[in-house]
């Protein structure tokens, strides 16, 4: 199973007396997501499901992803995926989906760079980034006992756009 990660776009600052978890994405955030999704679709990148955190931002995000690639009715809400979600737990979810070939994870830091490490080092340690809009590949998921698999790329938002 090919297992990709993606963080959710440019969100709006936190504000008093509004919650994390409304958040929505910038103008600038959508458009940078939106490129992502036509780079996606231009790589005919494929996934049988899309499991996004339920916050807002990466709802937003996983929606746009799925409507670039046509995908729409592929979108699930996972909770483990929302901040505060423990790396261990979403491999073991990914686990419970064996006739999936290709996964797209939507959420947030540091869960997500704690989740690519977990799954090619065998802890939470790896010095890994992930800039809002960056997308991940990891090939060859195994949900084992110790889930594994190989690093494939790591892309930026603005590397997907063809910035410079």
């Amino acid at each position: 199973m090919d297992v990709y990660i993606l963080r959710h776009g440019k969100a709006e600052d936190a504000r008093p007396g509004r919650g994390d978890a409304d958040r929505r994405l910038t103008k600038r955030g959508r458009e940078e997501i939106a490129a992502a999704g036509r780079w996606m679709a231009s790589q005919e990148l494929r996934f049988d499901l899309i499991a996004a955190s339920p916050l807002i931002r990466a709802q937003e995000t996983a929606t746009i992803i799925a409507e670039c690639l046509g995908e729409k009715e592929r979108l699930i809400t996972w909770k483990l995926l929302a901040p505060g979600g423990i790396p261990e737990s979403v491999c073991h979810l990914i686990g419970k989906h064996p006739d999936v070939r290709a996964i797209l994870l939507v959420g947030h830091e540091p869960l997500l760079s704690a989740l690519i490490s977990r799954i090619i080092t065998g802890n939470e340690n790896a010095a890994i980034a992930m800039s809002k809009g960056a997308l991940a590949k990891i090939r060859e998921f195994s949900p084992t006992r110790n889930p594994s698999g190989e690093l494939h790329w790591l892309m930026t938002a603005t590397q997907m756009a063809g910035k410079k």
